[in-house]
């Protein structure tokens, strides 16, 4: 009988088993079922496949490399320099091409400041005084220019009212520039050159045009109908595409962002790759104060003078900061991830069964009926103990 019994279940094992379907004739519940198909359907077929690319193996990790050069000249004429050219070796930081740089537009200079004593700017918090005593000898002046020498320069007529400091004297000017000098950078051009690859796919491009007119990148200008594929861009345009005003933001700079996109369907034709340009100004939002916004440095100009002596010039730059940031992806067709989709897609249609039965079975007034349709409760047959004998021996027949 144990024989038996493990023989019947291992065979039991190869038994066909299926579902039991129940038509339900009603009208309402049948045109939900197909209305929450038909959406499924239309999901897989123009969300997964047709706008997401579902069919397709993607790669994000793209390698990028950029290059940039800038072209312009502009004659300057101030009280503290005379009359200066400025090329791109002058108001282009750092001037080899890189894909972070800066560009001066506006500039205060300090010019023959020697090493010495006198007074600190009544700018400074820390740098005021009205004794001596505030003017510990040996300390730094917090956010100031040099060191305190233990002498408060009482303010009078001929003094300030701050302490004396040593440093390289005149200490900074501290007016606001209220125009930018270099206002005409405005029709600076920058050329950029971007290289980018995707490894997996053994995809490279650049964004410059191929192009067998050795012309072309000499008269052409970056424009998002008449010229989309040159990589040479006004900066006045620039930030006029970013939102803003260049003469505006060239009084006390700022900072822009390029942002390069690639996004390649690698099943089209090699030329269907093309960058995607946008701009935005990333040194203010709806949250920041014309504190906080602008983009200036210091740098120094070191001389000597006929006997010996080191001086030098001070110079405050204002300008705007480029950051060009380039990423994308690639896509191309790979049978894994459309097979994944595919049997996906088929699995969310049974939501629409499932969806239904819930409405059928608990939720309209007839889902007592339906349930017992659905549900079909076995017992087990009793006729073999009508003629087996409580002791398990079949009864005589008489």
């Amino acid at each position: 009988m144990a024989g038996t019994g493990w023989r019947g279940y291992f065979l039991s094992v190869f038994d066909y088993k299926t579902e039991k379907y129940v038509i339900a004739k009603n009208k309402k519940v049948g045109v939900l079922y197909r209305f929450v198909q038909l959406a499924i359907l239309a999901y897989i077929v123009w969300w997964v496949f047709l706008t997401k690319k579902g069919y397709q193996e993607v790669e994000e990790s793209i390698q990028s490399s950029v290059i940039t050069k800038l072209k312009g000249v502009i004659l300057t004429n101030t009280t503290e320099t005379g009359v200066h050219i400025w090329g791109p070796e002058d108001y282009v930081i750092p001037p080899q091409g890189e894909k972070v740089f800066f560009i001066i537009t506006n500039f205060i200079e300090t010019p023959k400041q020697v090493l010495g004593y006198c007074a600190e700017s009544s700018r400074v918090p820390d740098g005021r005084c009205t004794e001596n005593v505030d003017c510990a000898e040996g300390e730094m002046v917090v956010a100031g220019h040099g060191i305190k020498s233990g002498r408060c320069l009482k303010k009078d007529r001929n003094s300030t009212g701050t302490c004396e400091i040593y440093s390289w004297c005149p200490v900074e000017r501290g007016r606001q520039p209220r125009e930018p000098v270099l206002g005409r950078a405005e029709n600076f051009t920058i050329y950029i050159k971007n290289f980018i690859q995707f490894p997996k796919f053994g995809f490279s491009k650049s964004n410059v045009l191929k192009t067998n007119d050795d012309q072309y990148l000499k008269k052409c200008s970056y424009d998002k109908i008449q010229h989309p594929y040159c990589p040479i861009f006004r900066l006045g345009d620039i930030v006029r595409w970013a939102g803003h005003n260049f003469q505006e933001m060239a009084v006390k700079g700022g900072s822009i962002g390029i942002m390069i996109e690639w996004n390649c369907d690698l099943d089209r034709d090699y030329s269907q790759c093309n960058p995607h340009y946008s701009f935005a100004r990333l040194d203010v939002n709806s949250a920041s104060s014309s504190v906080s916004s602008g983009y200036n440095f210091r740098f120094a100009k070191y001389f000597k003078n006929p006997a010996g002596q080191t001086y030098r010039t001070l110079v405050k730059v204002y300008g705007i900061r480029f950051d060009i940031l380039v990423y994308g992806k690639a896509g191309k067709f790979n049978i894994i991830p459309t097979i994944i989709n595919i049997g996906s897609g088929l699995a969310l249609m049974g939501a629409g069964a499932f969806f239904c039965d819930l409405i059928l079975l608990y939720l309209i007034k007839q889902s007592t009926f339906y349930r017992e349709k659905k549900f079909e409760l076995t017992k087990k047959d009793k006729s073999k103990k009508d003629i087996d004998g409580a002791d398990g021996q079949k009864n005589p027949v008489k």
